[in-house]
């Protein structure tokens, strides 16, 4: 009777103990940290947003083409990758960026609002209607409700006007405590400048709702063109948001090690080197081999006809045949896997985006200015990322042996003065001027924008074929993740009732932002 007294005695004593004890502080584990440095988070995030070159996005760009299946194939799409899990790490910087006391108004903050602008554009622009006021909420709400695309890019609208302001108030004030940043070294005022220049492109992928008085398109777009002071804009190549390699913990994707497997696996394409050899550009040989079957016809290697890209939508074993034979041209291969490094920076959003982004905004008559000049601007721009200026001898090598065989002296004034290049005015045909530019100038760059600019634009035609799937047609969108589905069933269907009707959760379904 006693022991078991005692052992009564012991159990009461124990849960008094309990009952006293914060459990909170009980789960904790002394061996982990507990909380993250607000740059620590941010480094993440930044790296979530890097879009790399060289990659399936830049092949459904028509950029360059697989001809080996092994590797990979030429088609497109079925469900989106969403980006909520980089969204929560947003939440989680600003929340401890407070923690660590910083004020409501704070870098981490203002980047925050441009980190949600810069995912749910990337993420509504693939599929459509997203949960947004009732998201990222955990528990709390775990069958969020879908927003509608027209009431996302309202808030990324406000978001991106918000960050603006907060980044105006903190470079007055001298706060600029940030660490974690490896795009810009922490320097708010090129962020300030990538925000503003982020929102131009936002602006302009909103061209056919132009009309729509809530989103205010040409409004804001004047604003911002009229007031160069309060939207401070990229003003040259260094202030790019360009990611950059550095040879030894993040390799180029193109480099030495990946040469052997590469080299033959993967050819250009003809949307691309085709234009390219329309405006007799030289940038051709700069990312381009010739072709060794023309070469060997005796076509010289300064000539645009040595220049064969393959189009994205043949089958896969005609395109392995030809190329192995060297009918089409290769990726330089001297330039792109001669260094773990690159011979370039991978570049988000660049300067000569923004010019012609610019030049289309006042060719639509959003705003007044020089059209012309914005389109010029963004031509010199793209040449000099390459190394191009008036003068500049282009060595073009063999594809095997990097041998020079042949040289190219560029005249950036001559190509700027072809009656093909000079701009047409503030029509139509200026406007596709404007569109083929930018499209050459995304090379390898800025994710898939390329792809989006030719769906709501159609310029340049993509190529189609059996190489593309979807039975020769290129997808107006992305399908929703299965997880939205199966996590989110309810509010997955009535999204996609509301916005593509019978026609269902469909690759081939337009979206509202295309709709004219």
């Amino acid at each position: 009777m006693k022991i078991t007294k005692n052992i009564l005695m012991a159990l009461l004593a124990l849960l008094v103990l309990n009952a006293c004890q914060d459990y909170a502080e009980l789960e904790k584990n002394e061996n982990r940290p507990n909380a993250v440095p607000a740059g620590l988070v941010l480094n993440g995030v930044l790296n979530d947003l890097t879009e790399r070159p060289w990659s399936l996005e830049h092949r459904q760009n028509q950029f360059w083409c697989c001809n080996y299946n092994y590797y990979g194939t030429n088609e497109y799409w079925a469900s989106a990758t969403l980006n909520f899990m980089t969204l929560k790490n947003v939440v989680k910087m600003e929340e401890e960026a407070k923690s660590s006391g910083a004020g409501d108004v704070n870098p981490y903050s203002a980047l925050g609002k441009f980190m949600r602008a810069y995912f749910y554009v990337r993420m509504t622009q693939r599929v459509g209607d997203l949960p947004l006021a009732a998201a990222l909420q955990g528990l709390e709400n775990i069958e969020p409700a879908y927003d509608t695309q027209k009431s996302i890019y309202i808030s990324v609208l406000d978001w991106l006007e918000q960050a603006n302001n907060d980044l105006a108030q903190l470079i007055a004030e001298n706060n600029r405590t940030l660490s974690g940043d490896f795009y810009y070294n922490n320097d708010l005022t090129k962020w300030r400048k990538a925000i503003n220049s982020f929102k131009l492109r936002v602006l302009i992928s909103l061209s056919k709702k132009d009309t729509d008085a809530e989103l205010n398109v040409k409004g804001k777009f004047a604003a911002m063109v009229n007031d160069p002071a309060k939207y401070p804009l990229m003003t040259s190549l260094a202030d790019n948001l360009e990611y950059r390699y550095n040879g030894t913990t993040n390799l180029y994707p193109t480099n030495p090690g990946n040469r052997g497997f590469d080299k033959n696996r993967y050819n250009m394409a003809a949307t691309y080197i085709d234009l390219l050899k329309v405006y007799n550009d030289p940038r051709v040989f700069v990312v381009a081999n010739p072709a060794k079957k023309k070469i060997n016809e005796g076509v010289l290697p300064n000539d645009f006809a040595a220049y064969v890209g393959a189009s994205s939508g043949e089958s896969l074993d005609n395109m392995s045949s030809k190329a192995g034979v060297g009918e089409y041209s290769f990726a330089n291969q001297k330039r792109y896997y001669s260094t773990f490094a690159g011979y370039e920076p991978g570049v988000q959003m660049s300067y000569a985006e923004l010019c012609f982004n610019m030049a289309e905004g006042i060719n639509r008559g959003w705003a007044t200015g020089d059209a012309a000049q914005w389109y010029q601007n963004g031509i010199k721009a793209s040449m000099q990322y390459y190394g191009i200026a008036e003068g500049t001898v282009i060595q073009i090598t063999e594809p095997d042996n990097d041998l020079v065989i042949g040289t190219y002296t560029a005249s950036v004034n001559d190509y700027l003065n072809q009656a093909s290049v000079v701009y047409a005015g503030n029509n139509a045909n200026g406007l596709k001027q404007i569109l083929e530019q930018k499209y050459l100038a995304f090379f390898q760059q800025a994710g898939q924008e390329a792809y989006f600019n030719f769906r709501r634009t159609g310029i340049p035609a993509f190529l189609t074929g059996p190489g593309t799937g979807n039975n020769g047609v290129i997808p107006k969108r992305w399908l929703y993740p299965r997880a939205e589905s199966v996590n989110n069933g309810s509010n997955y269907e009535k999204a996609v009732s509301d916005q593509f009707g019978t026609a269902g959760d469909n690759l081939n379904s337009e979206l509202w932002l295309n709709k004219n």
